[in-house]
């Protein structure tokens, strides 16, 4: 069991930077393949990045490549998102997610055992 946090979301003008932060609490995250995730009103949730254990590998989705850049802070079992350009159809809320068991389906949200609350990013035009 795993609780996950996140923060840093909020209002931002298009073309601004925001960053976001998952603060893991429990024990063994650096056991745990972790990505972000998010959903926009009235849309089915998407993946946006993940991250494995020692940051061997990083995934990107399409729609983000090139702005965002995930990254995670073991020895603080700390995970981030950093977003740079960001556009309105970014708006949504984002989540952070646990894997326990990464099976090499990065993409889809059944895969991740630990979710958090989510945090609201808003980019407006």
């Amino acid at each position: 069991q795993v609780q996950l946090v996140e923060s840093g979301g909020g209002l931002v003008q298009a073309g601004g930077s925001l960053r976001l932060s998952c603060a893991a609490s429990g024990r063994s995250f650096d056991s745990y393949f972790m990505g972000w995730f998010r959903q926009a009103p009235g849309k089915e949730r998407e993946f946006v990045a993940a991250i494995t254990r020692s940051s061997g590998s990083i995934y990107y989705a399409d729609s983000v490549k090139g702005r965002f850049t995930i990254s995670r802070d073991n020895a603080k079992r700390m995970l981030y998102l950093q977003m740079n350009s960001l556009k309105p159809e970014d708006t949504a809320v984002y989540y952070c997610a646990a894997d326990r068991n990464y099976s090499g389906f990065y993409g889809l949200s059944n895969e991740y055992d630990y979710w958090g609350q989510g945090t609201q990013v808003t980019v407006s035009s």
